[in-house]
């Protein structure tokens, strides 16, 4: 009987599931699913093990757009919550996982098809032993520091996305000030999302002295024809993310390579050379020319995280 692993990937917006032989994702039983049309996430993975005919699983694991502790995660930005117990229980497996999504996505890295990486910078002391940094922008913001040890792979989790929002300049400040009067708290992730380039986009559009808001298809479409506040808006963002991947640089050494990971990281791509990314990136004073040391590369493939969880599961990764 064959024996399959199951797989979730489970952002803020959409879960990804699939079943995996070994390593070998198997691609006709990937399903992209929109979480908003599902009641909760032990629903979802229920209705999709039946629908794949209820194959004997050997494992399974779980990314989470949320922290997780002790095999227990919950959605930062869904009420949705799974452990592990709960997990095994649904699937019939033996050996299950509850991970950090930007877990699997570092142990994604090594295993991604050379096509589905595009180099955005190319580092000058890059070192295929060191340290390497995955960051993700989409419905949320967070990273993973990917560590190799004589045990194997070490992929901490963390919260980056909820650190306070640098201001380094006078566009920042204000833009945080914003934020912060909006909200009680500018964090990264207020700036460094999806709904924070919606909000770079009321701050400009309130700086103009209008009052709009605009979701972020329409601020790229905007942008694309020319439209100063929504290119504005673009720039607010790239200026930040620049920043703040910076001081993740100097906070962890990658030069192994940062990988840049989400969808939002991936529609934001064209305008990082035309905003401004490298300059902000490196304005670290005189530890400005130390950030060329470090390569930055985007991840095109969305199904990622789903090949992490399988070398995680199958034990070519040994640690978490």
């Amino acid at each position: 009987m064959t024996e399959y692993s199951l797989l979730a990937d489970v952002g803020g917006t959409n879960t990804r599931v699939a079943l995996a032989k070994g390593t070998t994702i198997l691609p006709d039983t990937i399903v992209k699913h929109r979480n908003l049309d599902h009641e909760g996430l032990e629903a979802l993975l229920a209705s999709y093990l039946d629908r794949q005919g209820s194959p004997t699983c050997s494992g399974a694991a779980v990314a989470i757009a949320g922290p997780v502790k002790d095999g227990a995660g919950q959605l930062t930005n869904l009420n949705w919550k799974l452990d592990k117990e709960t997990l095994a229980r649904l699937s019939g497996a033996a050996r299950s996982a509850v991970v950090n999504d930007l877990q699997a996505q570092g142990h994604a890295l090594g295993h991604i098809a050379p096509e589905d990486l595009m180099v955005l910078k190319t580092g000058s002391e890059t070192s295929a032993q060191a340290a390497m940094l995955v960051v993700g922008i989409g419905t949320g913001f967070n990273c993973a520091p990917v560590f190799q040890t004589a045990k194997g792979r070490l992929v901490p989790p963390s919260e980056a996305g909820h650190v306070t929002l640098p201001s380094v300049d006078t566009d920042l400040w204000d833009l945080s000030r914003y934020l912060t009067s909006k909200l009680g708290h500018a964090a990264v992730e207020d700036a460094l999302s999806g709904r924070g380039l919606e909000h770079c986009y009321a701050f400009a559009a309130a700086r103009a002295g209008g009052a709009g808001t605009a979701t972020t298809t329409q601020i790229f479409a905007a942008a694309d024809a020319g439209d100063p506040v929504a290119q504005q808006s673009l720039a607010l963002f790239v200026r930040a993310m620049g920043g703040v991947i910076g001081d993740l640089a100097l906070t962890l050494l990658p030069f192994g390579g940062i990988f840049l990971v989400g969808g939002m990281a991936r529609a934001i791509a064209p305008w990082l050379a035309p905003m401004g990314f490298d300059a902000a990136f490196s304005d670290k004073g005189r530890f400005g020319p130390f950030l060329d040391g470090f390569s930055i590369s985007l991840v095109s493939d969305d199904y990622a995280a789903l090949s992490g969880l399988a070398h995680f599961l199958a034990g070519s990764d040994h640690q978490s």
